[in-house]
Order: C-alpha cells, then structure tokens, then sequence
C-alpha cells in the first residue's frame, strides 16, 4: 500500500503541467527523485553522491519556453543559424578533420560534411559547448514538471554515464536541456549511440578533440535510418531538387523560400524534431561541400518588412546612434531596445517594434 501511495503521489507530482519552484518545493521534488532513482534500479551511492548537491536553476525554465526552433521564423532562424562567417569556418573545420571525417564516411556512411554542419549548428564548431552544469537543469526541468517524465528519464541516465565513469560531474555541463558536448547529446542519446571512437576508454565527448563527438553523431544518424547517396532535400527549382523523387514540399514561409524533401530529412529531425533545424544543417552541409546560396528572397515578416528593409532599418538606428549591434536583419533584443531608445527620443510609443512608418522616418 505504501509502495502504491508512492508512486501514485510521485505519478502526479511529475505530470503536473508546471509547478512554480522555490527552494522548498525543489527539495521536496529532490527527495522524491531520490526514491524514484532506487526503484528505477539506480545505486544509492551513485544518488547520494550527485543529487545531495543539485542546484535549482529558474534560468533553465525561462529558457525551455524560448526555443528559437520553434520560436523563430524561418527567415530569422536562417539567417543567424546559417550565417557566411558559420559557413566558412564550417569549411576551414572541414578541411582541418577531413582525414577523421572520411575515416567515419567508410565506417557509418555518413558524408563528412554533414557531421561538421551538425557541429557547427549545435555548438559554432565547439566554441561554445555550455556551461550549465548538467544534473542541475535535468533536476530543474524534472521538477518543473511541465515535460516532468521525460526529464526524469533524461536525469537518471546523466546519472548512468557518471556511474560509468564517462565523465566527472564537474565537467559534465552543457546546454540548458541538458544536452552536451561537441554536437550536444541528451544522455539518452548518448546512452543509445555515443562511441569510444579514439580508444581510450571513455566516450569523450567533452574533450576538446571532436572525434568521439562527430564519430557518435554518425552513429546516431546511421542508426536513424540515413540513405547513403540521398541527399537531405534541395531549393525547389535547382537540379538537385529534381535529382530524386521528393517526399514532400515544404516552405516554412509564406512567400519565402521552398524545399524539395527527401528521405535523410527524417534522419536530422531524429536529432531534433523542427523543420528549420533540419533546413539549417541541410543546407550549411550543402555550403560546406562548395554549394550555393538559396536563391529565392524571404518574404516580408508580419511587419511587412523584407530582410532587405530590417538590414537598412538596423543601419539607419546604428547611424543615428541607437546601436543594434549588428545588421543582420534579424530584430532581437539589442535591435528592439534600440527601436525603444530612438522611439522614445522622438517621443513616439516606445513598442519596440520594427514597422515600415519606422524605416520611412529613419530614412
């Protein structure tokens, strides 16, 4: 009866749809945890060793709402995402590994090109691999309890790696959501598919030498059901859009850009499930191998501005003093307070938002 009372209480705990931590409710969420680490066969000194000092991180959950996957536009997931200077380093990367990189093309048969276009999109080729200590936000998320059963299972195998000796818990950070390293693995994932590739025991895929890292993403793909030969998709109207029967059409955009889809796209959405992260490391694989730029133009935004107008929006605040930091034709927080600051100057409603009466009077 006990057992039952318990798991029916921990059962309702985790599914609750969101709960406002504190520090007390953390704790409590922290203890029940403990109990659901036993029965889910975890051993108790690997639970006491690492979860007595687990932090609540409220910096975590903000950022688990603002997923620029799925919070983006395409236009503007693109544009920062698959960047020129993203796009040469991702050549020079390239050019660095290639003796690793068509080393795991034999053995996975996995391009060398797309492995260094999942490394720059996760992490801009390991500059910048995160720096959240992992079992705090696995715990945050868990006891947040809005996706509370998934991040559990996410943190009991974090637990699992460092029980295999892995990684110590001081190195092992990463992401917000937990994921890590190189080409930032969730620990299921790594528990499924991360490789040992250089031998030493450990699958590092931490250390400053990408190899395990790139060697466990094509092993990821290639138990994803990747194609070997088959493109990802292809710009509608170039010849690699009419190479091969396409599974689907898709543009992300009304009025923006359209994709032919073929059938290694469901392998990178294996990796991460949004369209505009498989368009993005699609096509920075497509560049990287020497290919060309999209030729269709994105579509004005729900502000009616082309990229082209928030561009010369963005030049014409920093010129008149109002810095956006940049003029990339993506309005984020440093071009909104910068609208807000020239808005407020001209004694205008300070909304922060771009508008085409605001590119006129700044013309």
């Amino acid at each position: 009866m006990a057992t039952r009372f318990f798991l029916i209480s921990l059962f309702l705990f985790f599914s609750h749809p969101a709960l406002a931590l504190d520090q007390e409710s953390f704790a409590m969420c922290i203890s029940k945890l403990r109990q659901a680490g036993l029965e889910a066969g975890l051993p108790a000194q690997v639970i006491s060793q690492h979860l007595d000092d687990v932090k609540l991180n409220e910096k975590v959950v903000e950022l688990d709402r603002s997923q620029p996957e799925f919070t983006s536009s395409f236009a503007d997931y693109f544009t920062r995402r698959v960047s020129e200077q993203r796009i040469e380093k991702g050549r020079e990367k390239y050019r660095r590994h290639r003796p690793l990189l068509d080393t795991l093309t034999r053995e996975y048969g996995i391009p060398g090109h797309y492995l260094v276009a999942f490394w720059g999109l996760e992490t801009n080729y390991g500059g910048y691999l995160g720096n959240i200590p992992t079992l705090d936000a696995l715990a945050t998320l868990t006891c947040e309890g809005r996706r509370g059963d998934y991040f559990r299972g996410e943190l009991f195998n974090a637990l699992r790696i460092l029980q295999a000796g892995d990684v110590d818990a001081s190195q092992m950070k990463g992401s917000w959501a937990g994921a890590m390293g190189h080409t930032q693995f969730i620990p299921t994932s790594y528990q499924s598919f991360a490789v040992d590739f250089t031998g030493d025991g450990k699958r590092d895929i931490w250390s400053d030498d990408p190899s395990d890292s790139l060697a466990s993403t094509a092993a990821y793909l290639a138990k994803s059901g990747w194609k070997s030969g088959q493109k990802w998709g292809a710009e509608m109207g170039t010849a690699a859009a009419s190479s091969a029967t396409p599974v689907q059409i898709l543009q992300p955009d009304a009025g923006g850009p359209r994709f032919a889809i073929f059938n290694n796209f469901k392998a990178i959405k294996r990796y991460n499930n949004s369209d505009n992260y498989a368009i993005g490391v699609g096509h920075l694989s497509d560049r990287i191998a020497g290919g060309g730029p999209i030729q269709a133009s994105f579509g004005p935004d729900k502000y009616g501005l082309t990229i082209d107008d928030r561009k010369a929006l963005q030049e014409r605040l920093t010129a008149r003093g109002f810095d956006t930091d940049g003029t990339d034709g993506v309005i984020g927080p440093n071009s909104r307070k910068a609208i807000t600051a020239y808005q407020q100057s001209q004694g205008l409603p300070a909304t922060g938002d771009p508008s085409r009466e605001l590119l006129a009077r700044l013309g």
